[in-house]
């Protein structure tokens, strides 16, 4: 099977990488059955882990891959490879709840959450919460593991897989050296906008979209000059992608989002929208906003704080750069030397990332 522009079908396409994962974690299952009840109860939370989403880095991977390679040997086996992408979005988000105390993903409670009132619930000895924490963290490594097992076992030559191997390392390392910068910043209470840039950039922007289309490229062969024409495409995309996701944290509709009005103003998390609203709010806002950050908010708050945002000129600026951006990275696409069925689908990829609501 191959896609063209014509009939690519994206609901078809993360049906296919929904059926990837849930197979791998049913065979990581069967090796793990002998450990008994509470494996079963990690692998339960491994399959909800990996259950729905956007699947834009499994999407970038396929179309990294179809860019440099006309044609595709073995569909299957390139599914496979792209899903791996997705256990380690699933690790860094099982990990993020946790650092972020975060009640809920996608509609439901974090894993952290989960087995936390699980253990309450069983009135086991111990601190509910260390034990929700320690789940959650050996959840996320479990995930990280499988990522990499899955990539290397997709079904394709090892000589094929070798190079993407490479590249994924590259990419675990970013994202969890990005994570580290994040809760620094946090930590700190501070962050100028180019150091809350330098944090999205490595914590998500080049593992969401640079580097799957790397992972992709590198199994059909890609060499250093494809590589950075995919990097002028595909990072300046990661970071709108990102800010996207940023402006969702705090403006976001949460039956949409699936997390609460304002998360990320409840998190305190310190991002590019909100280094730039805290430079040209007026003093006594930008004062609220920097001591309100990171703590309990009510619905009445978030208003306020949003309020705040939208005032400084923040909101209107970081959609201003998020449009400047996808600008960019389409007209570095253009000049790519790809495939043209891959540079159609690619140009729709980056209208939905950065246009989404979710």
């Amino acid at each position: 099977m191959t896609a063209t522009e014509q009939d690519w079908d994206s609901a078809g396409f993360r049906e296919r990488i929904q059926a990837a994962l849930d197979g791998f974690v049913d065979e990581q299952a069967g090796t793990l059955g002998p450990l008994g009840g509470d494996a079963a109860r990690l692998v339960r939370e491994a399959h909800a882990s990996v259950s729905g989403g956007k699947r834009f880095r499994a999407a970038f991977c396929y179309w990294g891959h179809r860019a440099v390679a006309a044609e595709v040997a073995d569909e299957e086996a390139l599914v496979r490879a792209c899903a791996s992408l997705e256990l380690l979005h699933a690790s860094a988000l099982v990990h993020d709840d946790l650092m972020d105390a975060s009640d809920t993903r996608r509609g439901r409670p974090s894993t952290h959450r989960q087995l936390e009132a699980e253990h309450r619930s069983s009135g086991w000895r111990g601190d509910p919460e260390q034990y929700g924490a320690a789940a959650a963290i050996l959840l996320g490594d479990l995930l990280l593991s499988w990522s990499d097992e899955l990539l290397r076992r997709c079904g394709l030559p090892i000589t094929q897989v070798a190079p993407a191997l490479e590249v994924f390392d590259r990419c675990r390392a970013e994202v969890i050296a990005g994570q580290f910068l994040d809760v620094s910043v946090q930590a700190r209470g501070r962050a100028d906008v180019e150091t809350a840039m330098t944090v999205l950039r490595y914590k998500s922007a080049k593992y969401s979209i640079e580097r799957p289309l790397h992972i992709g490229a590198a199994l059909a062969g890609a060499g250093p000059e494809t590589m950075a024409e995919l990097s002028a495409f595909g990072l300046p995309l990661g970071e709108a992608f990102q800010l996207r996701d940023d402006l969702l944290g705090v403006f976001g509709d949460p039956d949409a989002t699936g997390k609460p009005a304002g998360d990320d103003l409840i998190e305190g998390k310190r991002t590019v929208l909100v280094a730039l609203a805290l430079d040209a709010a007026p003093p006594a806002e930008a004062a609220l906003l920097d001591r309100s950050l990171g703590t309990p908010l009510s619905v009445e708050q978030v208003a306020e704080l949003r309020a705040i945002i939208d005032g400084s000129g923040a909101h209107a600026q970081v959609e201003a750069v998020i449009g400047e951006l996808a600008t960019h990275a389409v007209a570095a696409l253009d000049r790519a030397d790809v495939h043209d069925d891959a540079r159609r689908v690619l140009r729709q990829l980056a209208s939905a990332a950065t246009q989404r609501v979710v």
